[in-house]
């Protein structure tokens, strides 16, 4: 028997054995890894769509919280874990793209994984104090062109997401500020109401305080305006083009998943984003649902890791 006919009909055994394992796919519990503790955002989008996930794919999906070191504890359960669709991992922009920039880690986020597709999207946002005689964002930009280096920036800790997109902004926009980190969102917030700081990137936790009256919003950081806050334009709409910055919550599979699984997963996912249950949880905390496809996942992460690379370079971040 020629060896390239042996070859192929050995090919073709291994695809017709992974499409009927995808077919008996999942015939047990489906165990989802979520690496923060419970109760924060990350986990509240983790048990929305297991519970969505559970009723479609009719055998449990149970949330497994394992935090620790910003993520990367977990994200080094779902690494090591057996490549056959029952564990797969939550996991954000911070911990699969900001993390190995800025971390040795224990596991590699490109070779040790397989995207399944990502859940949610975010924005984040430029927020002044309300008394702030800068009402848009070309009023902040001529402020800071003309005054440079004497206005403070704050973002939720050094070398967060916060403070690269104020770095990013710096260059960008080609002005001078002082980054002042804080530990979280809420101290640099309350600092910000105060007075005691000119202006912060914010996640969205910001919001309910800009709804309040409490905070002003000049621009958001996406791509395209926030479906839950239409009227405030983005930061490329209000005069740095080609400014954009954003997070994102996703999926993993650990590497080696077979493909019949990896698109059976993506489907789940996708559907359980369409429940209009699911979507309102997400929206409620700030995010845009936005399910498709693993390359999807996969070449944003690239975009992303290629982006951060340069301005964590550029900008000499590091971690104390």
């Amino acid at each position: 028997m020629p060896l390239r006919f042996l070859t192929l009909c050995v090919f073709s055994l291994a695809l017709a054995a992974s499409a009927a394992f995808a077919q008996s796919f999942p015939s047990g519990p489906v165990k989802l890894i979520v690496p923060y503790p419970p109760g924060g955002a990350t986990d509240i989008i983790g048990r929305a769509i297991a519970q969505a996930m559970t009723e479609s794919l009719g055998q449990p999906v149970v949330v497994d919280n394992r935090p620790g070191a910003n993520g990367a504890v977990g994200s080094d359960v779902v690494a090591k874990s057996a490549p056959d669709g029952y564990t797969i991992g939550l996991g954000g922009s911070s911990t699969h793209v900001l993390n190995p920039l800025l971390y040795k880690l224990a596991y590699d986020p490109v070779k040790e994984f397989a995207p399944l597709g990502i859940v949610a999207t975010t924005n984040f946002v430029i927020l002044v104090n309300p008394q702030s005689p800068t009402r848009t964002l070309q009023d902040l930009l001529a402020w800071l062109r003309a005054n440079p280096g004497k206005a403070s920036y704050a973002s939720f800790g050094n070398a967060s997401a916060g403070h690269l997109a104020g770095e990013l902004f710096k260059s960008m926009a080609g002005v001078d500020m002082v980054h002042v980190p804080y530990k979280g969102a809420a101290p640099a917030q309350t600092d910000l109401m105060a007075g005691h700081i000119a202006l912060m990137f914010s996640d969205m936790s910001g919001m309910p305080h800009v709804q309040s009256g409490k905070l002003r919003a000049l621009a958001m950081t996406g791509g395209k305006r926030s479906n839950s806050f239409p009227d405030i334009p983005t930061v490329a709409e209000a005069g740095v083009p080609g400014y954009e910055v954003g997070g994102w919550f996703a999926v993993y599979a650990p590497a080696g998943t077979p493909g019949p699984i990896v698109e059976r997963l993506n489907r789940e996912l996708t559907k359980a984003l369409s429940a209009n249950d699911v979507r309102e949880r997400l929206v409620g905390l700030g995010l845009e649902p936005a399910p498709g496809a693993p390359r999807e996942l996969a070449a944003r992460m690239q975009k992303d890791r290629e982006t951060w690379q340069r301005v964590i370079v550029e900008s000499k971040i590091k971690v104390e």
